[in-house]
């Protein structure tokens, strides 16, 4: 933790909405502190957002836009400024979709203007830039722990990528320059002068005019709310103790669902939520939830002070004295604005009937293999009903997407369930709602960034992994169902009955001797407890493989970005072609345990032999040891040979592991000629 006393502190986009309190709460509580803020004034800007500051003696507006190099070299230079809060951005994700270009111009140049200007000058000693909690792309649903500061960015939408493409400009200054960046990201912000294109405000005024409060899709996506003056408090702890090169989220672990930030609206203006509410179609690529890990930033002696009900009335309030505080907003109260801002600040709206392709809810091509949303209930449109729907466990977890395209392609109609796995009650009520004929398990906790995690989270990893999953198997068997639960095959390591190199695999029947990681241990004992349930499909996967190799979680992708990998022959789990076998699995209710790989092994260097010829030749990589290997990871992992002949008995076309590879993997994706 450091210790840091500004002098002179620059703060971008500050007649916004966060901007404006952080500026009035540091002109207030900082009299020796100088404050300058620049502000082009777009259509979510208001001067008298800064009001209470204007009359202060240590504070200075200036009307300028953050791509003028001229303007902000000037204004380091004349004001001598030490320090930049970098509030200045385009931020409204529906907007994103209508007019992206003006996102990157403002998210991704304007910074760079800025860096440069910094670097230029060199007499910046802090440099705060404010970043965003979607740039780490949608929380899967079963998440126990949220998105760390160290977790990977996969953004979804164009607004959440040209943040994440500003932070990374930001951090490459801090290392080529030297730039003493500091990087927040922060949950959804709601409070006094907020323009109403965002939730809460938005809802407030609909309320306030007796109007209906469109919801997107169904409301299940969840949201962790804070209020702006708790949020001021944060970026002032940063600014004086946060460290030169760490990032901090700013969040909070409270969550709701949109559904009910509606109700709870509509509560407080004495209305029925029932009659408040409209379902409308969903926006595109509605992330499900952001949940974020804050204890970094509580390390440093911040803490969440404003409760939910607390804040939403202060907010009620204000708008409520305040109507007309934004003029005429009756574009952003829209079911699905789309302003663009046009140059000058001019915005635009297009009403329905000029509504563009973006406004679409339904994704086309592999969305999930970027991250992007399936929407959760697809209807085939087969002119003959399907004797099956299924209910999925694991919406945003890789297999779980994967499941959802291979029904709307076989025409089977599905549903993603909505409930906890460790929640009896909601699962009950997701069986009782959807009426499925099977249920397939894709959820479960892995870690985050890798099963490390597990080691210093057993609690939650049982939780999930072992009662959530024993949860469901009984919930299935009470109500006559089968549930298809994708395990793991990392329960297993080479011994003297089964030496690597031999050919002799590990059976369904053999006892799991790999006790290595914790996350391990647990799925060896949820494997255990589920032999007593006659109702349950247990497929132990491996290193699983598909032929999307920009997936993060493909092993294709993990090992080509090592500098060094192990050499050691292992069974594998190629997606594009088990992944169909598991819903034929379901046809044929089979039960029990599967090893549920392609037959036979490979070993990286063979995989990495054949990235090389089939997509890049001048690929290289280098070897070391599982001792070399043991220095840089937390818990080992497992190496073993499955064997797959029950599989192969059931499944007579199912092809060898290389086979598979060369004709799903690398075949398809080549890029060097035959």
């Amino acid at each position: 933790m450091s210790n840091y006393t500004p002098k002179n502190i620059l703060i971008t986009g500050a007649a916004g909405f966060i901007a404006s309190h952080v500026a009035n709460r540091l002109v207030r509580s900082y009299p020796e502190y100088n404050i300058v803020v620049l502000d082009k004034l777009d259509y979510c800007s208001n001067l008298k957002n800064l009001s209470p500051s204007r009359s202060s003696p240590n504070f200075k507006f200036v009307k300028g836009d953050i791509g003028s190099a001229d303007l902000v070299n000037y204004l380091l230079i004349t004001e001598n400024i030490d320090t930049i809060m970098h509030f200045a951005a385009q931020t409204h994700v529906d907007n994103s979709f209508g007019n992206s270009f003006e996102f990157t111009k403002n998210n991704i140049y304007g910074t760079h203007v800025l860096l440069e200007a910094c670097k230029v000058t060199g007499q910046i000693r802090r440099f705060i830039h404010v970043s965003t909690d979607e740039v780490y792309g949608e929380t899967d649903e079963d998440a126990v722990v949220g998105n760390h500061e160290a977790s990977q960015l996969l953004p979804t939408n164009p607004y959440s990528a040209t943040k994440a493409g500003a932070e990374m400009l930001a951090m490459a200054y801090g290392r080529s320059y030297g730039l003493p960046v500091i990087t927040t990201r922060g949950n959804n912000v709601y409070g006094p002068n907020q323009f109403p294109e965002k939730l809460i405000p938005k809802f407030i005024l609909l309320a306030l005019n007796g109007k209906p409060l469109p919801i997107h899709g169904d409301g299940s996506n969840v949201r962790s709310y804070l209020y702006c003056e708790d949020v001021a408090e944060a970026f002032e702890v940063i600014l004086h103790r946060g460290d030169v090169g760490h990032v901090y989220n700013i969040g909070t672990k409270k969550e709701r669902r949109v559904i009910d930030v509606a109700k709870d609206i509509s509560n407080l203006f004495n209305k029925d939520p029932d009659a408040s509410i409209q379902f409308v179609e969903n926006r595109p690529f509605n992330d499900q939830r952001y949940f974020l890990d804050d204890q970094k930033l509580k390390n440093l002696g911040w803490s969440e002070k404003t409760t939910w009900e607390e804040g939403l009335k202060k907010t009620m309030d204000w708008y409520v004295n305040n109507p007309d505080w934004w003029g005429d907003v009756s574009g952003a109260l829209l079911p699905h604005p789309r302003m663009l801002m046009m140059p000058g600040g001019v915005e635009r709206n297009l009403d329905g009937a000029e509504k563009d392709n973006s406004g679409s809810s339904e994704i086309s091509g592999n969305a999930n293999h970027t991250g992007m949303v399936v929407p959760a209930s697809k209807i085939s449109n087969s002119p003959r009903k399907s004797p099956y729907k299924f209910l999925i466990y694991g919406r945003t977890g890789w297999i779980g997407g994967l499941l959802s395209k291979l029904c709307e392609k076989q025409g089977i109609p599905y549903e993603y369930g909505k409930g906890r796995l460790e929640d009896r009650s909601q699962l009950l009520s997701d069986i009782h709602a959807v009426k499925p004929t099977h249920v397939f398990n894709a959820a479960g906790v892995t870690g985050r960034p890798n099963v490390d995690w597990c080691e210093s989270h057993k609690t939650e990893t049982i939780r999930t992994n072992v009662a959530g999953t024993l949860n469901l198997a009984d919930v299935c068997k009470e109500n006559g169902l089968l549930m298809m639960n994708f395990a793991t095959g990392c329960i297993f390591e080479y011994d003297a009955a089964h030496p690597e190199g031999s050919g002799i695999g590990f059976k369904e029947e053999d006892t799991p001797n790999f006790t290595g990681s914790f996350y391990s241990k647990t799925k060896a004992m949820v494997e255990e407890l589920l032999k007593e349930y006659p109702n349950v499909c247990t497929l132990r996967v491996r290193m699983p493989i598909s032929s999307d190799l920009n997936n993060p979680r493909n092993f294709i992708t993990k090992i080509s970005r090592y500098n060094k990998v192990v050499n050691i022959p292992n069974s594998m789990t190629i997606l594009d072609e088990l992944l169909p076998i598991s819903i034929e699995m379901a046809k044929r209710n089979l039960t029990g345990i599967w090893n549920f790989t392609n037959p036979g092994v490979v070993s990286h260097n063979e995989i990495l032999e054949m990235y090389k010829k089939y997509i890049n030749p001048e690929f290289k990589w280098s070897n070391f040891t599982l001792e070399e290997q043991a220095k840089v990871i937390v818990a080992p992992r497992s190496n073993n040979e499955m064997d797959a002949s029950k599989l192969k008995k059931e499944f007579p076309e199912l092809l060898s592991i290389k086979e598979s590879l060369i004709k799903n993997v690398f075949e398809p994706n080549r890029k060097t000629s035959a």
